[in-house]
């Protein structure tokens, strides 16, 4: 039972859950519902098992089971999160639990990634009279015609450059600029804090803005 509200509480409402219609025809029953579901997360499911198994045919294994463990535990499930929370946190665990059967080398979390987000000769040297300034300053996407920037080859590179983001780097930066998750859900659901979310991201993010600036500047 939830607690009572004090009169005067301004505490925010939870945001309504996008996928209530889906889970209240799953809960009757609705095949076409579960499908439905399916279509819609399976590709995201898909690209963080990856981050843990070593081949796409482990991560789709993986993922299959998740789905099972959905439907097994789907009358277990209280809605004290949002369904897709609840599902990529079922996922998660299920790839966390794959990748370390198999031994797998590469760390799961990249916080003690040593590659850094922006190549250290672009800022000045400690002899310089602005040590740690910018020798040449980001490249202003503003100025870039916009049909340069939304170009189909342009979109391929910044998916191409997220792909490519080690470990949980690419979870955090797929779930909440890619899926449009708050940082709330991606916490839940990858078992983050919010301040290792915050570092990823912005790691991610200076990752991805360098790669497409390599680009557009060749280009």
């Amino acid at each position: 039972m939830s607690e009572p509200t004090l009169a005067g509480d301004s505490a925010p409402a939870a945001a309504p859950d996008p996928d209530a219609d889906l889970l209240r025809r799953l809960r009757a029953g609705d095949e076409a519902a579960f499908l439905e579901l399916v279509r819609k997360y399976n590709p995201v499911m898909h690209r963080i098992a990856l981050n843990y198994v070593r081949s796409r045919s482990v991560a789709e294994e993986v993922v299959q089971d998740a789905w099972v463990g959905v439907l097994r535990s789907l009358e277990r499930f209280e809605g004290r999160s949002l369904l897709r929370t609840w599902l990529l946190t079922i996922l998660a665990n299920r790839a966390r639990t794959r990748g370390a059967r198999e031994a797998r080398t590469v760390p799961f979390s990249s916080l003690g990634d040593d590659h850094p987000s922006v190549a250290p000769e672009r800022f000045r040297g400690p002899e310089d009279q602005y040590a740690g300034g910018w020798v040449a300053f980001p490249l202003d996407w503003s100025t870039l015609p916009e049909h340069q920037l939304l170009a189909q080859e342009t979109l391929a590179q910044v998916d191409a450059a997220i792909r490519a983001l080690p470990g949980q780097q690419h979870e955090v930066m797929l779930l909440r600029d890619v899926e449009g998750w708050s940082a709330e859900e991606v916490c839940e659901a990858l078992g983050l804090t919010a301040g290792n979310q915050r570092v990823l991201l912005h790691r991610a993010r200076s990752r991805v803005r360098q790669s497409l600036e390599n680009y557009i500047e060749a280009a």
